[in-house]
């Protein structure tokens, strides 16, 4: 396999539209598989100047024996628009750094809500621990839950927009608004870090919503650090 020897560039597309109104974008990309290499060449007090076979065997030992530190001198910076109950279990990663948007300071001209597609419309069977979820088939209900979170959405703009109307402070004005909300953020994550994010929230028991983010995530990590990507694939998708 022949790779890019240069200094990896953010990637085209940087930009994927997730769900119905939100997206990802790398804005920002430090490092590269020969910046991994040779921050775990320097306890030998040795650098490579482009990448080889040795490097590409060296990458996938690091990984293999999970000796990670390298991989944290590669640093993504992504802008995301999500639903703030897909943004709360993002958070739950803490080797990152988040700057959010604050409803405290900014009221948005028009607020979005997440509103599932129709065969996501979906019901959990199973006991703890061992949950399955599937494709509710009645269209009966389907409709019942259309119906009431349109409505839920519907009441809780109109009644926001009424309190900062009437002079409610926008940071007790926002509590009434419900948690399909999109929000932005601002996320910085080392490549270690990132490859956790992508071991856990894409793969079969992630929820849905942070897992079509986690899909196009790691194709950006898999376009700026293909080596390492590779990696990861053939170690089993592990955390390290």
């Amino acid at each position: 396999m022949l790779y890019d020897l240069r200094m990896a560039s953010i990637p085209d597309p940087s930009y994927y539209e997730i769900l119905d109104f939100g997206y990802v974008e790398l804005i920002d990309f430090f490092g590269s598989d020969l910046d991994v290499v040779n921050s775990a060449k320097v306890s030998f007090a040795s650098q490579k100047q482009e990448i080889d076979e040795s490097c590409v065997g060296l990458i996938n030992y690091l990984v293999k024996n999970r000796h990670a530190t390298p991989f944290e001198h590669c640093v993504f910076k992504f802008r995301i628009k999500a639903p703030i109950f897909v943004t709360r279990e993002w958070m739950r990663h803490r080797w990152s750094s988040f700057n959010e948007m604050s409803m405290r300071y900014h009221k948005p001209n028009k607020i979005d809500y997440y509103v599932p597609a129709y065969s996501n419309i979906r019901q959990q069977v199973g006991k703890p621990g061992a949950y399955v979820f599937q494709e509710i088939e009645d269209p009966l209900k389907k409709e019942i839950y259309y119906k009431n979170i349109q409505e839920v959405y519907r009441v809780a703009d109109t009644i926001y927009n009424y309190l900062i109307e009437i002079g409610i402070a926008k940071e007790i004005a926002r509590i009434v608004l419900p948690v399909a909300q999109y929000t932005e953020f601002i996320w910085t994550v080392n490549a270690r870090s990132l490859i956790n994010f992508i071991s856990l929230r894409n793969e079969q028991n992630a929820q849905y919503e942070i897992q079509q983010y986690a899909i196009a995530i790691e194709e950006l990590f898999k376009k700026t650090m293909p080596i390492s990507h590779e990696a990861f694939e053939t170690s089993g998708r592990l955390p390290i």
